[in-house]
């Protein structure tokens, strides 16, 4: 009987004979529209999205997943996740302490565990170390080796001399201590910087223009990178169709990094009123990682190694979440993005709750998380939405968002690419 049933599971798989799911809910939300619909059907053939509607589209012989009184969403989208880390408060010394195999063990933990709390996608914005560990586990799990989310991103952060990206803690003597980005100087010393990470697989370039909260010994409100430089950056990263991600806190970086072109700004701390519209009006998009202060606060808060990042968040906290809210007001393109290893899966969620704290409806949030994200991956026409033809990327929750947006943090259904990879109702 097992042979019988594995020589037509074969037979079925050259004639292209794929299982079709329909999956019922109480609420659907599908990422792209203002109101939630009621008593949905997701029709599921293979790993795409057939059809949406009513129980009148259920085709015969389906295989019914009844989630009853659940929500069901677009699968959750990460666009500034560092898989590579452990949780640790001291990141600047990490790469030093652990071997690239050992990180993508961690990788790879961490990311399954995201999965499981319905991050169905992430963009790495560089991670902690010298080599590509991370992109060894995107191509394990594109392969099908492991199951896991969908992960973009940049091998590396791209940074100057004394940089956010640099290690500027150690004596003048120990000038061969290895740093986990890459530093440049000069428009040569860029472009090869580029190419390589192009080289190596990156699909973003992530560039620190501005200095950092959580690095030692350089200002977040300086500008890091000269014109030419970033200049150089952009149009490298052009010509190859690769798009720049910005790491800019200060208001100048900000400005420069949108006028030349930068896809996302990260982080993006000391807004101005002129740095708001230049983004609204060339559709930049803004990952303002919330949750990664939320949690130097939380459990950090007496941390040596975090002691300017903590700093700094509580100093400049309000300022930062009054200029984001009039961000959000006047229409600038906001995602969802950590800035946290995944260590926690579930406490990523605390994202939507921090951008509803600061001025989003629920809604917004969801979509900050799923269509919003996905257009700023410019993967919009493969997932982030439950529509016809997209992946069917799906996520459910027992409560309604809508109404609590903690929700999120309860994912109990998670399917990636059609297939079901977690179920607890």
């Amino acid at each position: 009987m097992r042979l019988f049933i594995s020589i037509l599971a074969f037979f079925c798989s050259l004639s292209g004979i794929s299982q079709t799911t329909a999956i019922l809910c109480k609420q659907l939300i599908d990422g792209k529209s203002n109101q939630s619909i009621a008593n949905a059907v997701i029709v599921v053939e293979g790993e795409r999205i057939k059809a949406v509607g009513g129980k009148d589209i259920i085709p015969k012989g389906a295989k019914m997943v009844d989630l009853g009184s659940y929500t069901v969403m677009p699968g959750l989208i990460d666009l500034h996740c560092h898989p590579l880390g452990d949780g640790g408060d001291d990141y600047q010394i990490y790469h030093l302490e652990k071997s690239s195999a050992a990180k993508a063990m961690q990788c790879l933990k961490n990311v399954q565990g995201m999965l499981m709390s319905g991050w169905t996608a992430l963009r790495v914005p560089g991670d902690l170390d010298v080599g590509y560990a991370h992109f060894d586990v995107r191509n394990a799990i594109n392969k099908g080796m492991f199951v896991g989310p969908r992960i973009y991103g940049a091998g590396h952060w791209i940074s100057v001399t004394g940089g956010g990206g640099d290690l500027n803690f150690f004596s003048y003597e120990q000038k061969g201590v290895i740093v986990d980005g890459l530093v440049v100087d000069g428009p040569e010393e860029m472009r090869k910087a580029v190419r390589n990470e192009i080289k190596y697989g990156s699909d973003w370039i992530k560039l620190l223009v501005s200095g950092a909260f959580m690095t030692a010994g350089d200002n977040p409100q300086n500008v890091h990178f000269s014109e030419e430089e970033l200049r150089v950056a952009m149009d490298e990263a052009t010509r190859r169709d690769v798009p720049v991600m910005a790491h800019a806190h200060s208001t100048e970086a900000i400005k420069m990094s949108v006028k030349a072109g930068a896809r996302t700004i990260e982080h993006g701390s000391f807004l101005d009123e002129e740095a708001i519209e230049l983004m609204r009006k060339n559709g930049t998009y803004l990952v303002p990682t919330l949750s990664v202060g939320k949690w130097f606060l939380e459990f950090n808060e007496n941390s040596k190694a975090l002691a300017k990042a903590i700093g700094l968040t509580k100093k400049y906290r309000g300022q930062i979440e009054t200029m984001l809210g009039k961000a959000i007001k006047v229409g600038v393109k906001v995602a969802v993005g950590t800035d946290l290893t995944g260590s926690d899966p579930d406490y990523c969620a605390n994202e939507f709750s921090e951008l509803v704290r600061v001025g989003m409806t629920p809604m917004q949030a969801i979509k900050a998380g799923t269509s919003v994200a996905a257009e700023a991956l410019g993967k919009d026409k493969e997932f982030g939405s439950i529509e016809a033809g997209k992946l069917a990327d799906l996520v459910a929750v027992k409560g309604d968002p809508l109404t609590d947006i903690h929700e999120l943090k309860k994912v109990k259904f998670v399917m990636i690419g059609g297939k079901i990879v977690k179920n607890e109702k």
